[in-house]
């Protein structure tokens, strides 16, 4: 209880703090680097002060300045602390419409540029989806959860569409993410901390240029294949390394 306080509480004091400079900073600065840079500081307080390790293997697969979409699982709270703090490319999130309600943190989330997404389907969700996609074109990376929301037993979830839609219509690169360990630090439905080490693969990039909307199914799947394969391999070599008492380096 005493680190899930501690925790906590290193967590809000960080948000209130670099929030208000990155409110402030997109007077001066409207592409978001000085809110990014408070975003990735934001992730390593809340990893340092839960003794969270972070190793990342396969940063030599991204190759230029992109622009490029990356995908990753969800395992837990903490994989946006990790991604944040450990993914060195500036990059925007994409997040359901309902996170940029919350009073102060959707309105970081708002003055940082990131990507309001409404599962609603409606015509207003397709103006904002094209929208985002020209600003992809445009050069702005982003990052995206494609189950859209935490496992909640440690799973890979069927993914949804519209991430797969937006990559299409921007014909970024997809960045295929797998990420493990982070649901043994704080999983779905429970806010109790504990240490851990997270580990992250980044595989190699997946064309979208080649595929029309009708067979989007086809892209989801060869993506939703290589973010499992890479989960299971990070996950047995993980217990491998524990098993040999050694530990896993990138």
């Amino acid at each position: 209880m005493a680190r899930t306080i501690f925790v906590w509480s290193c967590i809000v004091i960080a948000t209130l703090a670099l929030g208000v400079i990155a409110l402030v900073s997109y007077l001066i600065d409207r592409k978001g680097r000085i809110g990014h840079y408070c975003a990735r500081l934001w992730g390593r307080i809340a990893l340092l002060a839960n003794g969270v390790k972070v190793k990342v293997e396969g940063l030599d697969n991204v190759k230029g300045t992109g622009p490029f979409i990356f995908m990753s699982n969800h395992q837990g709270s903490y994989d946006i602390f990790a991604l944040l703090g450990h993914l060195p490319f500036h990059f925007k999130w994409l997040a359901k419409k309902e996170l940029f309600s919350i009073p102060f943190f959707g309105w970081t989330m708002s003055a940082a540029g990131y990507i309001s997404l409404d599962r609603q389907g409606t015509r207003e969700t397709v103006e904002a989806m094209n929208q985002a996609a020209q600003r992809i074109r445009d050069g702005m990376s982003v990052i995206i959860f494609p189950e859209g929301s935490r496992s909640p037993d440690g799973t890979i979830q069927p993914f949804k569409k519209g991430g797969f839609t937006l990559a299409m219509k921007s014909k970024a690169p997809i960045i295929p993410i797998s990420l493990a360990g982070s649901r043994e630090i704080m999983p779905k439905d429970r806010l109790t901390a504990s240490a851990g080490e997270i580990r992250i693969k980044i595989g190699e990039p997946i064309d979208t240029a080649s595929y029309s909307l009708k067979e989007r199914n086809l892209l989801m799947e060869k993506v939703r294949e290589t973010i499992s394969g890479n989960f299971e391999f990070i996950t047995k070599k993980k217990e491998t390394n524990s098993t040999n008492g050694s530990e896993w380096r990138e």
